[in-house]
Formats: structure tokens, sequence, C-alpha cells
């Protein structure tokens, strides 16, 4: 599949190796993983997990995202092309990336660590996270206004000596009701006056800061995601020293942009192993049933819904691979508009793959047993997650537009 596209043989190896991992180890442990959070304390961690974090370790998955290699902060020395390959892989199970640390935050917070803290702040944070010890949340989003519009954020990061002041309140802190969150990455004011993209910072709360507040936990068209789950987070007279800012006062939206660029390569290409997934149960369930005299998957509609599938995973497929890279040859900035296309076209493609095999499954595609029923609230969730569908389609057209403007 990946034969034309320059992936070196390190990358393919690690992909064989993936692929054997995810048969022997991942997907009989899904069963299992569901068992045992519905049977314990849904926000402690789970037993199966942790086994398979073990195995993922000792195999040498670990920390693939991470394409640096500087000193004791190794990893795996992926492109984001390469990278995107495994994605795929992992993105086939809803368990699938932890036991690799290649869990959303944490990947991308690591990342951030990594090339915007200081070695203090490696040394830290960003090893235990590497280490799999801790995890961690981003907090960003904020009820109170539309923060599809970050310019919009009301969180105030005030100077007070040596110490920043943090007040506001954040949700959908993805990590936060995990025991194991030790620190969050917080985006808020420092200076309100300033142009209006050098308003913003970037500082890191360890969680237990007095203050820090999880007010509640958000449930995801239903699903509470435990342990991992989401939070509503209130920061109350939180004070960190001057030393736990990113870069220095008004950078956040330079983070950001570093931040979210490969984050999105690895949530498309994750939504696409989902699509594949899903396409997998919609043929094998149609072959498997009859109805008015025939196989549900001889049936015209069906045939239409397989091909359409087929049609749409594969174009998917194609652009996010494009997207990397553009990324790993001319920089984010450059892929800017593939960046954004990405985002549009692989959240909406899972959805509707997610939405015929649900149809094909029937009653059962609605029910728990199944993985579709999560993997279609996962897929909407996805046409929100890192910015809604109609905030990247606005930055399509004005890139495509600007080359006709004088």
């Amino acid at each position: 599949m990946y034969d034309h596209f320059p992936i070196s043989d390190h990358a393919r190896r690690m992909r064989e190796k993936l692929l054997k991992f995810m048969d022997d180890h991942i997907y009989p442990a899904e069963a299992v993983y569901k068992d045992q959070v519905a049977d314990g304390d849904r926000w402690q961690p789970v037993p199966i997990m942790e086994e398979l974090k073990a195995k993922g370790r000792e195999s040498g998955l670990w920390n693939m995202f991470l394409p640096h290699d500087a000193g004791e902060y190794k990893g795996a020395g992926l492109t984001n092309l390469e990278y995107g390959t495994l994605c795929e892989i992992m993105g086939r199970s809803a368990i699938g990336p932890e036991p690799f640390n290649c869990s959303a935050p944490d990947t991308g917070n690591m990342e951030t660590i990594f090339l915007y803290g200081t070695e203090d702040h490696k040394a830290k944070w960003l090893k235990p996270l590497l280490d799999g010890e801790i995890r961690s949340c981003f907090a960003m989003t904020e009820p109170s206004v539309a923060s599809s519009d970050a310019t919009n954020i009301e969180t105030r990061i005030v100077r007070d000596g040596d110490d920043y002041v943090i007040n506001g309140t954040k949700w959908w802190s993805s990590g936060a009701m995990d025991p194991r969150c030790k620190i969050a990455i917080l985006m808020g004011k420092t200076d309100p006056s300033a142009e209006t993209h050098k308003q913003q910072s970037m500082i890191l709360v360890p969680f237990d800061t007095p203050g820090v507040e999880v007010k509640r936990h958000l449930s995801v068209i239903g699903y509470d995601h435990a342990p991992h789950g989401h939070a509503e987070v209130v920061y109350k007279d939180v004070r960190v020293p001057t030393s736990n800012i990113l870069l220095g006062e008004g950078r956040g939206f330079e983070i950001a942009q570093g931040r979210l660029g490969p984050g999105r390569i690895h949530h498309a290409m994750r939504s696409v192993g989902l699509a594949e997934r899903a396409l997998e149960m919609m043929c094998e369930r149609g072959m498997q049933r009859d109805a008015f005299g025939q196989r549900i998957a001889e049936m015209g509609v069906t045939k239409h819904w397989i091909a359409e599938s087929r049609c749409e995973i594969e174009q998917a497929r194609l652009l996010v691979l494009h997207a990397a890279y553009m990324m790993d040859t001319v920089g984010n900035k450059v892929a800017r508009k593939e960046i954004a296309m990405i985002k549009v076209v692989a959240a909406n493609m899972v959805q509707r793959v997610v939405d015929r095999a649900m149809q094909v499954h029937g009653a059962q595609g609605v029910s728990q047993d199944t993985m579709l029923a999560s993997a279609f609230a996962h897929a909407r969730t996805m046409r929100l997650v890192d910015g809604p569908d109609e905030v990247h389609r606005e930055t399509i057209a004005k890139l495509e537009l600007k080359q006709y403007r004088n």
C-alpha cells in the first residue's frame, strides 16, 4: 500500500511489528478492557491496559510519535509521513494508541514541552510523560466563549512578582479525569492590550496546585471515555512560578500552530484506520446476512455504500499522507492549507463510513455489541476536535482565494 511513498526500511519494520502486535495483543484485549472498566472503579487505571503498556514498551514500539532524538529524550526518528502510516493501524482500535504511549493529548503535550520547554521543564515533566508514569491535559477551550476563535479566550495569566496568577474556567480538558494527570498546558491572556495574536501565552500548571478544581466530568454523546475522561476545570487564583511560561509572554499562538499541525495528521490517520475497520465490518456483516431472498452484500444499495466507502477512504488517506509529506519537506507553514483540508476531509469521511456500517448492521449497529456506536460518537466529535469544520473551511477558502487578489 505504501510502496510508492518515501518510507524508510526502519519505518517499514516498525509497521510490520505493529501489525503483529495489534493482532496478538490489542484486538484480543478489547473485550477485556471494556469489562474491566465496567466492573471496577471507572476512574482508575485499567489492569489490562497496564499489561499492554508493559508489552508495548518491551516490543520497542514506544513513543513512536516523537520524531526527535536528543540526549535522553529519544523518539523513534520517524517522519510525519512514516508515523502517519502507524497512526492508521493504531486508529483501528479505541485502545490502540495508549499501549505505545501514543495517546492524545499526551503526544501533543510531550512534543510541546520538547520543542518549547526549558531543560528544567523537560526533566520534571517530559521525562515522566515519555516513561508513561504520568498523564497530562491541554487547557484551551472555555465554556463562556466561542473558543473556535482562540482570540476570544478570557482566562487571565497575570504576573505578580516571581509568579503568575491564573484565573479562568476551561472545559473539554481531555485526560483531566485520569488520577495520573499531573500537568496541564494552559492557554490564557497575559496582555489583553497587545496585538490580537500576541495576547495569548501558554504556561505549565501542575495539576495539584492550590486553586485547580475539577468541577465536573463531561460525556461525549453519552460516553464517559473512562478512565481518560474529559473535564471542566476551574482555575482560581492559581499561582505558579514565572519560569513555567513556555517561550515567553505572547507566544501562545506560535506554540499552538507548532503543536496542532502534527496532531491533525495523527487524528486524521487514526480516522482512516477506524474507517477501514468499519468497512471491513460492513462487508463481513453483509456477507453473513440474508434479507428478502438475497445476501445483504449483494443488494444494490449495499454495494453502493461499500464502493463509496472504499473511494472515500482512499481519497482521505492519500490527502493526509500528502499533507504529512509536505510538512516533512516544506514545513507546517507552507502546508497550512493541506493540514486544514485533512481535518475536514478525514473527520467527515469516517463519520459517513461508520454510519453506513451501522445501517448494514441494523439494530445491532447502535447497540453495545459492536464498536460501531462508540465509533460513531467519536467520529462525530472529530468534526469539532482541534477546531470545527467551518473554521478549517474558512482557512482553505482564504488561502485558495489569495492567489486571485491583487
